[in-house]
């Protein structure tokens, strides 16, 4: 096997492998029985039809943000606003969802892409003021974070509704909801989104590998300057990525407002999907099939950490610390490289 060639792969593993060891230690110290523990937590994520079902939901939204954070990031560009984005996605799915009585064939496909819409509008403003000003992405997308925030919490109060805390539910021609998966998974909220994610995983790596755009893209996110003298519109190109990012984010948003819960509430804070999905495309290296196993990892985690404290008197906490670990590993892979090719030149 040529270590170099599957690096990409191991380091993510290794990290993975030192964040569940970390845990363990942490465990220990803490007074809990690690067994115990991560036994609840794989019981959690497979024990039950339930579990399984309410995991492939968690996932959904994680495929997407990944997505949304990798495409952003192979064409050299950092968007934090994927959470921003989630949100106005989901407001505008529910909107089109409660606004229109149409045959299910084109309500929901309507609703998701007016939900990708919303989010590569508000991927375009920051990736405008980029391209045209040069003011840095990570700023502005922070920023839009918190007026996608307010901006939907108003709406909601003010326009869709008279001064209530949610909406109704969307029309049934414009839920993801899956009678079939309702009974295979003991009535979990498991809906058709998990195809639409898997499907747009397919996108991303289509459109970046096997594309013009694509190698356009990826080009002047290696370099701009280089990509500039090529003939490349840098700034044409710096816009559209953070446009297709913000739709991958607004579909996410989607997934939540038509599948999960079918109607969008006033939140007091971030749902933290989007933010998530930062760590999901860093543990995934940036690529789609990496993006699909890390959102999965993800997603167990989350669920099979709420079956943690009653199965084994574990604080579900826990398993935040073991996320952060495993993203500091990977953060790390600089040193996890050094050991690897050591090891490497040790066994020459």
């Amino acid at each position: 096997m040529n270590l170099n060639r599957y690096m990409n792969l191991l380091i993510p593993i290794i990290a993975i492998i030192l964040g569940l060891v970390c845990g363990a230690i942490i465990m220990l110290v803490s007074g809990y029985d690690p067994i115990a523990g991560y036994s609840a937590l794989w019981y959690g994520i497979f024990g039950e039809s339930y579990y399984i079902g309410e995991t492939v939901r968690q996932v959904t939204p994680y495929i997407l943000t990944g997505l949304a954070v990798a495409f952003a990031f192979r064409t050299g560009l950092f968007n934090i606003g994927v959470e921003g984005q989630v949100i106005v996605g989901w407001l505008a799915a529910v909107w089109v969802g409660i606004a229109f009585e149409l045959p299910m064939i084109i309500h929901l496909p309507l609703a998701i892409i007016v939900a990708g819409l919303a989010g590569a509008l508000w991927g375009f403003i920051p990736g405008f003021l980029k391209a045209r000003f040069k003011v840095h992405e990570v700023i502005v997308t922070i920023m839009m974070n918190y007026v996608a925030l307010h901006v939907t919490n108003a709406l909601i109060r003010d326009v869709i509704t008279d001064n209530a805390d949610k909406t109704e539910k969307v029309l049934p021609s414009a839920s993801l909801r899956s009678e079939f998966f309702e009974n295979i998974t003991d009535f979990s909220r498991m809906h058709f989104g998990i195809f639409i994610a898997l499907i747009a995983a397919f996108l991303m790596w289509f459109l970046l590998e096997k594309t013009t755009k694509g190698y356009e893209l990826r080009a002047v996110g290696f370099n701009h300057d280089a990509a500039h003298y090529s003939g490349m519109n840098v700034n044409k190109n710096i816009i559209l990525s953070m446009v297709i990012s913000g739709a991958f984010a607004g579909v996410a948003g989607a997934m939540e407002g038509l599948g999960t819960f079918e109607y969008v509430s006033v939140k007091g804070g971030f749902t933290g999907i989007g933010f998530d999905g930062i760590a999901v495309a860093l543990i995934g290296g940036n690529t789609a099939i990496g993006i699909i196993f890390a959102a999965a990892l993800f997603g167990g985690l989350k669920i099979g950490a709420l079956n943690m404290p009653s199965e084994a008197g574990v604080p579900n906490e826990l398993v935040e610390i073991v996320i952060a670990l495993i993203i500091f590993f990977v953060a790390s892979s600089y040193f996890i490289r050094w050991i690897l090719l050591r090891f490497k030149k040790e066994g020459k």
